[in-house]
């Protein structure tokens, strides 16, 4: 058996979630992020039927989960320590090989430089530890946020991210395939251009277009008028249109509402996605922004993934922050 990525609907033995701890970074957002990961940890254990491991990163954040989550059955209370909740990005990404289950670690320079902060370079190696799981370092910037994967060697990326400067000088298509291949197994790379505006990842893919099933990927298309991402969304499709995936097979692009226009306390458009879900082993949760598209968000994940409930969360204090439900958790495969 070569090395893969399993899809992120392959079964789970634990989805790792980040809690938020620094009060120093979430100001007044602080407790509403925390009851906001407290609802997506309780619908991870319950619907999702998750072993959830949710990884507190400073005394205080460990106190406030105990209080909010300590009586949870399924929710697993793991003292850490991070910069922040990011574990998407910060953590290892898992994959299977000959020997089983393997943890590939990467360098971490805060998204290129924007956020660096104590502790986050060191979450890859406490997940791995916790995991039992064999931990390999590579010698490249890259963030799990920045790879979506299919489970039989398809990788979905953006330009804007993989072969940005500020992460590896120098790097092109063949060099980041290369590295990709080597470190995570992958066969084909599937490339897109810009991600969402005011992205402060540099246009993850995450926030951009997933695959939810093989030779499948959804992407969103504009809601509402002024769109800030409308370009970017139609860009993503008509490339996709255009793919195809390791096995040969055209890509099927599904078109699902974007939140549209959702404004940014600091000004401008906040980097809000619905495709910033997570699919847990029963239950697919996404995170909703206002009802309206919220529910046609809902009814069109449940076309796709009509073996799993799906379940609608608020995301607005997590996302002052820069992200959202998929940023901060890592499934962990059985």
């Amino acid at each position: 058996m070569s090395l893969i990525v399993p899809a992120e609907w392959a079964p789970h033995r634990a989805m790792w979630l980040g809690f938020p701890s620094h009060g120093e970074l979430w100001e007044e957002d602080l407790e509403p992020a925390q009851q906001e990961v407290a609802a997506l940890a309780r619908a991870l254990a319950g619907p999702g039927r998750e072993r959830v491991r949710l990884l507190t990163g400073s005394p205080e954040g460990l106190v406030a989960a105990r209080a909010l989550l300590g009586d949870v059955a399924g929710v697993e209370i793991v003292e850490g320590a991070f910069g922040d909740i990011w574990l998407r990005d910060t953590g290892p990404i898992f994959a299977q090989g000959p020997q089983g289950l393997q943890a590939r670690a990467f360098r971490f320079n805060g998204w290129g430089g924007k956020y660096v902060l104590d502790d986050d370079d060191t979450v890859a190696a406490q997940i791995a530890a916790a995991s039992g799981a064999p931990l390999t370092a590579h010698d490249f910037v890259l963030e799990g946020g920045a790879l979506d994967h299919d489970g039989a060697g398809t990788v979905l990326t953006t330009r804007q991210c993989l072969l940005n400067p500020n992460r590896n000088p120098g790097w092109d298509d063949a060099q980041a395939e290369t590295a990709l291949a080597l470190a995570l197994g992958a066969k084909t790379v599937l490339w897109l251009g810009e991600g969402l505006r005011a992205d402060h990842t540099d246009g993850h893919v995450d926030n951009l277009a997933r695959f939810v099933a093989p030779g499948v990927v959804a992407a969103p298309v504009a809601w509402g008028r002024g769109d800030p991402n409308a370009d970017a969304y139609n860009d993503a499709a008509s490339r996709l249109a255009g793919m195809t995936d390791a096995q040969g097979r055209p890509i099927q692009v599904m078109r699902i509402p974007s939140p549209g226009w959702i404004d940014n306390p600091e000004g401008g458009p906040a980097p809000a996605s619905h495709m910033n879900f997570v699919i847990a082993n029963a239950a697919v949760i996404v995170p909703i922004y206002e009802a309206r598209p919220g529910e046609l968000v809902v009814q069109a994940l449940e076309a796709l993934f009509p073996d799993r409930a799906v379940i609608g969360l608020p995301s607005r204090a997590i996302l002052t922050g820069g992200g959202s439900f998929h940023c901060i958790t890592q499934q962990e495969p059985a």
